[in-house]
């Protein structure tokens, strides 16, 4: 059924223009196992919640090869299959799921707005924020090819495919020294790749990472590339030498993990909610509850200690309940 066109139509296409509003009772920003699984347990409260997906629908999971610590998965799954099956799930409970970014959006009132690609408003009771964070990598052309093949931007969803293996961690702060300790744990050796000739981590950490017997850190060391026929076999590094010149190296490895870093994907909403100095969102302690009634936030965008599917689903589990005690309480 069309409708028929009045002058009106010809106007320029405001997001603020009555025709272009929707109405929601939740809406769910970015996907994952927390989004997904907050549409699960809002869907099946009756929320009838509206998800919108982002640029990469499913998260950071659907980059990962093999998913062996998530319960349920006895046997292991892919992460873009596991995604998909979260995904099923919350579409089965019926919850409206579409592709579309978040671009801005306006807290400061008691309806929370919410636009879509800049152009689509959304009018939301509830908002559900489960947007995740992106692992930073260095812009290397071999970190694309070898994704998935023995790059890796977490020691603890893939250390356990590295047992007595030689494996290499980039960066020089506490996350390089946790993983490369967790590594160590695991694998046969790990060498510590510091671009400096020190390490920012922690004086806690700095110790434990230098007794570590099978910890090797190679100061003043940069990547350059990686070789390999399909998968890691080695990283060509580049070598301080005296002030202004570097030697080639190679060392053996099946493994490559970035830990230089994330960025929670909270750009977009700084200007109403508090986040820390990296830009994780901030929640009440106990909760998804962020500083603005009715806006709650889940998974990685307010998780900078654990980062797992696990803990993730988790939050977003709390999000939606939240989400709904908040109606619920708003509304009796």
């Amino acid at each position: 059924m069309f409708k028929a066109m009045n002058l009106d139509d010809n106007k320029s296409n405001k997001p603020d223009q009555v025709g272009d509003i929707e109405k929601v009772k939740c809406l769910i920003i970015g996907s994952g196992p927390a989004g997904y699984t907050a549409a699960i347990y809002a869907a099946r409260a009756n929320l009838s919640p509206v998800m919108y997906e982002g640029l990469q629908p499913g998260g950071q999971l659907t980059t990962t090869t093999e998913v062996e610590n998530f319960p349920g998965y006895p046997q292991g799954i892919t992460g873009p299959e596991m995604m998909e099956d979260l995904k099923t799930q919350a579409q089965r409970f019926g919850s409206d799921i579409r592709w579309g970014l978040a671009t801005k959006v306006d807290f400061s009132g008691s309806v929370h707005k919410v636009w879509i690609d800049e152009k689509k408003l959304i009018e939301a009771e509830t908002v559900i924020i489960a947007t995740g964070a992106t692992a930073k990598y260095l812009g290397i052309e071999d970190e694309k090819n070898y994704a998935g093949s023995g790059v890796s931007a977490c020691a603890t969803c893939d250390g356990f495919f590295y047992r007595g293996k030689d494996v290499a961690v980039v960066g020089g702060g506490d996350t390089a020294a946790e993983e490369a300790i967790y590594l160590a744990g695991i694998v046969n050796k790990v060498y510590l790749i510091v671009r400096r000739n020190e390490l920012r981590a922690s004086k806690v950490m700095q110790d434990r990472v230098l007794k570590t017997k099978n910890i090797e850190v190679l100061w003043e060391h940069q990547t350059k590339g990686l070789t390999g026929d399909g998968v890691v076999e080695g990283a060509i590094l580049w070598k301080k030498k005296g002030t202004t010149e570097q030697e080639e190296v190679t060392i053996k490895i099946d493994g490559f993990f970035l830990a230089i870093g994330h960025k929670p994907n909270s750009d977009f909403v700084k200007d109403f909610l508090d986040t820390d100095e990296v830009g994780y969102i901030k929640t009440i302690p106990g909760s998804s509850k962020t500083k603005v009634p009715g806006v709650f936030a889940c998974g990685d965008v307010q998780d900078s200690i654990y980062r797992q599917a696990v803990t993730a689903a988790g939050s977003g589990c709390m999000a939606a309940i939240d989400a709904e005690r908040y109606l619920s309480e708003k509304h009796s």
